[in-house]
């Protein structure tokens, strides 16, 4: 038997909630109910907080009150073992009684106050009705032979009466919150689209529309659509699953969408939280068809220059939070694709022991530490290895440390890896271990392991590695062109060398 795809259904009750009036009251009455605990929670982008609860409820009657008004938007009614009964809205009106019988809930729901939730209620058991006949047919041909026919036909009838309904509704609650909420969950598809050359509606010119109309109808002003159960899910798709991922068509993207906010308001800082967030810690890397590099990195970067550092997020985050921002900006924005990086001055092993023995190890303060830098820079000067003295088409340069088991693991199939590409490309690796006090360690574990690297340390200390590299784990491996700028950050071992023919196939595509 052909299966049937089940008709959606999310069971609405909406309420009103005003702001004029003091506090809130809730009354639920439902007949042949057993639980003696309810509770009452809120939708907020893709979380649900629980803002009441009533225990010892009797015969089904609970009051829930408060002093202080609910904030408008779909708030949940669930069980004692917060199974959820329904949704509903808390709107204009905050005193509302909501009445219904078990087990038929839905059948028998309604609304004494409210002729909003009493549509929404019609509006549901339509779509229960339609479910419940799906199951029914399901049931009643499972056995017959004819039974995919039977339940394609009843499809296309079906699909034809909820479209005429949804489309009625929707014309005649135009201009209501009822509208909107249910607005959220729609899609917007081209039914009648052109053909292509092939006779085939053009998917092309579907996908476009698609797009074009994906938030028609939403009103990023009103800040109760972050308090609906759709809002975060149709926000979410559209920057995963319908436009480009380039961090260049997203940005586009997102300031489309701030311009049509009010600044500071609830939908705003949410958004804005919710993708600074997400493309601060996205740290996946893709490539153009020019064989550039991109992260979303980028889009981070630009949501704290244009939305957080200038000011315009004062009610999302403190002063103090934001001047850690821009100083993690100003970190990554220096590591984005192309940025050529800073020079490095590292010590190898043949000078690591004489330097070592200058006692920078023993500077309790940044004034000793230079005092010392003073006394023995013409020392030092001598022996520094540089990264910009690297020449090679290609640097790899690479943080570890000899206590890390996965750099123990990493770099010796590094060093393994990078065989495939020698005599066809030119590469070097300029290895950076990060802890001076195994010296001894890592100069065994280097001879040991065959290591074919620049192996640099920093004892002296002059670098800020942890900063200037964002060097918060390893190991870490980035890598350089030949004018030192990157084009490859955060890779593991085993992407290198396919990576870098990459860059070498696209760069022998457009010669």
């Amino acid at each position: 038997m052909k299966k049937l795809v089940l008709i959606p259904f999310v069971f609405f009750a909406f309420m009103q909630v005003a702001f004029a009036q003091k506090g809130y009251e809730i009354r639920i009455v439902f007949k042949g109910s057993q639980d003696t605990t309810m509770y009452l929670a809120m939708h907020s982008f893709g979380q649900s907080y629980i803002v009441d609860s009533i225990k010892n409820i009797k015969n089904g009657i609970a009051v829930f009150k408060g002093t202080m008004p609910l904030e408008k938007g779909v708030y949940i009614l669930a069980g004692q073992k917060r199974d959820r009964y329904f949704d509903f809205l808390v709107n204009e009106s905050q005193k509302l009684t909501i009445k219904g019988e078990f087990p038929d809930l839905i059948k028998t729901l309604h609304s004494t106050d409210s002729k909003e939730n009493e549509s929404l209620f019609n509006y549901a058991r339509f779509y229960t009705l339609k479910n419940q006949e799906t199951q029914k047919l399901i049931v009643a041909t499972r056995s017959k032979a004819d039974s995919a026919k039977i339940i394609d036909d009843y499809q296309k009838k079906t699909r034809a009466e909820i479209k005429k309904y949804d489309d009625d509704f929707m014309v005649k609650h135009k201009g209501t919150f009822v509208y909107d909420f249910l607005n959220l969950k729609n899609d917007k598809f081209l039914l009648d689209a052109p053909l292509a050359k092939n006779g085939r509606p053009d998917s092309i010119y579907q996908y476009y529309y698609y797009k074009s109309h994906y938030f028609d109808g939403v009103d990023f002003k009103d800040d109760r659509i972050v308090r609906t159960p759709f809002f975060s899910d149709r926000i979410k798709s559209y920057f995963d699953r319908v436009i480009v991922q380039h961090p260049d068509t997203i940005i586009g993207e997102l300031d489309k969408i701030f311009s049509r906010t009010n600044q500071g308001s609830l939908v705003y800082n949410t958004l804005l939280g919710h993708f600074s967030y997400k493309y601060e810690t996205d740290k996946s890397l893709s490539f153009d068809k020019q064989g550039k590099t991109n992260t979303f990195e980028k889009v981070f970067v630009h949501l704290s220059d244009n939305y957080i550092t200038n000011g315009n997020a004062s009610g999302l985050y403190s002063d103090e939070t934001v001047v850690k921002i821009k100083n993690r900006v100003n970190i990554v924005r220096n590591l984005l694709p192309d940025a050529k990086v800073a020079d490095l001055y590292m010590i190898d092993t043949l000078s690591g022991r004489k330097v070592l023995s200058m006692g920078f190890d023993t500077a309790k303060t940044n004034a000793g530490a230079s005092i010392l830098y003073a006394k023995h820079v013409n020392e030092l000067t001598p022996l520094y290895k540089t990264l910009y003295n690297v020449k090679a088409k290609y640097t790899l340069l690479v943080f570890w440390s000899v206590d890390c088991g996965h750099c123990t693991t990493d770099v010796p199939k590094l060093n393994e890896n990078l065989k495939a590409l020698k005599g066809k490309v030119d590469v070097k690796v300029f290895a950076v271990q990060t802890k001076e006090e195994f010296f001894d360690r890592w100069k065994k574990f280097i001879a040991d392991k065959h290591l074919d690297f620049i192996n640099v340390f920093e004892p002296v200390h002059i670098n800020n590695l942890t900063e200037r590299f964002d060097i918060n784990r390893t190991p870490v491996v980035y890598l350089l062109d030949k004018d030192k700028r990157i084009k490859g950050k955060s890779l593991a071992v085993d992407q290198v060398v396919e990576i870098i023919n990459n860059i070498e196939g696209n760069e022998s595509i457009k010669n």
